[in-house]
């Protein structure tokens, strides 16, 4: 696979300047708690933080020990995530990592410069609401969804020629 760091990184850049501009244009935009309806019923923009992580996971706990907790784990992710990239040899994977390592860093941004995340998508239907998210989490989301099925889907055998490729590359 060619240039591989150059569409990681495109990726990576994408995701984190998607996500850093719609939570410029909230935080400038919106009141903390405050809503706009887009689709009534159904979908609302509205401006909350999360000092947790996904569904609100130690939300509860010290903010100083908490933001400790949540860059140490976003740097360890991102290390990993880096060197599952080097591995990797198929362009899904490797775009399932882009996108999990953009929402990383998104994320990563907002817990280093407001000690909590911003969110602002809001889907619901009726009573029944989905915790609100923003463009990093979806990221996260989607790159996850696409590992599951990049492991999922057969894999072919390598040939003589494959394994070869591989080997060269994985020397330069």
């Amino acid at each position: 696979m060619k240039n591989k760091y150059a569409w990681f990184s495109a990726i990576i850049a994408a995701i984190i300047l998607l996500d850093q501009l719609t939570k410029q244009l909230v935080v400038r935009s919106f009141n903390l708690h405050e809503s706009v309806r887009i689709i009534p019923g159904f979908f609302d923009l509205t401006y909350v933080r999360n000092p947790g992580a996904a569904f609100g996971f130690l939300a509860g706990a010290p903010g100083v020990w908490r933001s400790i907790f949540f860059i140490t784990v976003s740097i360890v992710a991102l290390a990993v995530i880096v060197a599952l990239v080097r591995q990797t040899r198929d362009r899904l994977s490797l775009i399932a990592l882009s996108l999990i390592g953009g929402g990383a860093v998104g994320n990563l941004i907002d817990r280093i410069r407001f000690g909590e995340v911003v969110d602002f998508i809001d889907w619901y239907y009726r009573a029944f609401h989905w915790p609100t998210f923003n463009i990093a989490d979806s990221a996260i989301t989607i790159g996850v969804g696409l590992l599951a099925i990049d492991m999922l889907l057969p894999k072919k055998q390598l040939t003589a020629e494959d394994a070869e490729e591989r080997q060269r590359l994985h020397h330069e």
